[in-house]
């Protein structure tokens, strides 16, 4: 039992947990924001703090869950592109892995309907299918990273529907600009991790944009690429979508990220195969996660600082715990 506990822990790649779990701390500030505003409230209430480290547990716990189900439908890649996975080796057992993820997930379910709020099920069941989706959209050109994206948006409105009641539309336009900034965001990310798996993807005939384009024109893509959030924001500022004011933590947190997905691109230019493209994945997920953060200083400054400094440092450390690229 203890074998299998640790191969599937090792499995869940807990440097990703990152992804969901400040993606879905985005919902929660604004959550807090709209139940500590007189002109925004609704029926909000603010969480109680039990809530909120249930709230973060769920949010971190959910990556790796949907990463035992991701290695399970993706094994025949695997075994080219990460021959050393434990699923792939028959370390972890990829029925009773796959079974442990469901419980996972029917328990999180009871939790967030008796515990939390009954609706944010509803996202919680569609990060997981929109995974499922992903791995066979993976293989279709831009559309996985679409896909990928939306995953993760799930993950911003679980955070927020999860908190407790509201009659918020998160589909007006003011605060649809947070969560299209995290498809974004989280397509782009996805991007640069086709890198490394070019040449399991093209083996199965998964033709990722990598694949699609070859190694060399992918590069370019790679290097101009970088730009898209910074672009996508400017356009939904331009546009008045983008309503809320922009602060110095916003301002600073937001250079540090756009040095963090230039040098992404830089390094997969410079770099698109060989061990250093996994050595850059180090990178991308930091300019990702911290992305995410510097979206959280719309609503809560202080908190957003922290959760970046937080992420670089534990990104970074779990990344290099994990060590052998072919797992």
């Amino acid at each position: 039992m203890i074998k299998f506990l640790r191969a599937y822990v090792k499995s869940m790649r807990l440097y990703y947990s990152f992804v969901t779990g400040i993606a879905g701390w985005i919902g929660v500030a604004y959550y807090e924001l709209l139940a500590n505003s007189p002109t925004e409230k609704t029926i909000e209430v603010m969480p109680s703090q039990e809530k909120k480290i249930v709230i973060l547990f769920m949010l971190f716990l959910s990556w790796g869950i949907n990463q035992i189900i991701n290695d399970y439908l993706g094994l025949k890649a695997d075994k080219i592109n990460a021959p050393d996975r434990p699923m792939v080796t028959g370390e972890l057992n990829a029925n009773k892995a796959l079974g442990l993820s469901i419980l996972i997930l029917i328990i999180a379910s009871v939790i967030t309907w008796f515990y939390l709020e009954p609706i944010a099920v509803l996202f919680l069941l569609a990060g997981v299918v929109l995974n499922i989706i992903y791995e066979y959209a993976k293989g279709h050109s831009i559309l996985g990273n679409i896909v990928f994206g939306l995953m993760i948006t799930m993950a911003t409105l679980y955070g927020a529907h999860a908190c407790g009641p509201t009659q918020a539309s998160f589909l007006a336009p003011h605060r649809l600009s947070g969560l299209i900034l995290v498809w974004v965001i989280n397509g782009l990310m996805t991007f640069y991790t086709y890198f490394k798996d070019y040449h399991g993807d093209k083996a199965v005939g998964k033709k990722t944009l990598v694949v699609k384009y070859g190694l060399q024109n992918a590069r370019f893509i790679a290097l101009f690429a970088t730009f898209l959030p910074t672009i996508t924001f400017f356009v939904l500022k331009v546009t008045g979508m983008l309503w809320i004011e922009i602060n110095n933590t916003f301002i600073i947190l937001g250079c540090l990220t756009i040095f963090l997905q230039g040098w992404t691109g830089v390094l997969y230019y410079r770099d698109p195969t060989g061990p250093r493209t996994y050595e850059s994945l180090k990178t991308n997920f930091r300019a990702c996660v911290c992305g995410e953060a510097t979206i959280v200083a719309f609503f809560n400054p202080d908190l957003a600082m922290w959760l970046f400094i937080m992420s670089y440092v534990f990104v970074g450390f779990l990344f290099d715990l994990h060590g052998n690229q072919k797992a």
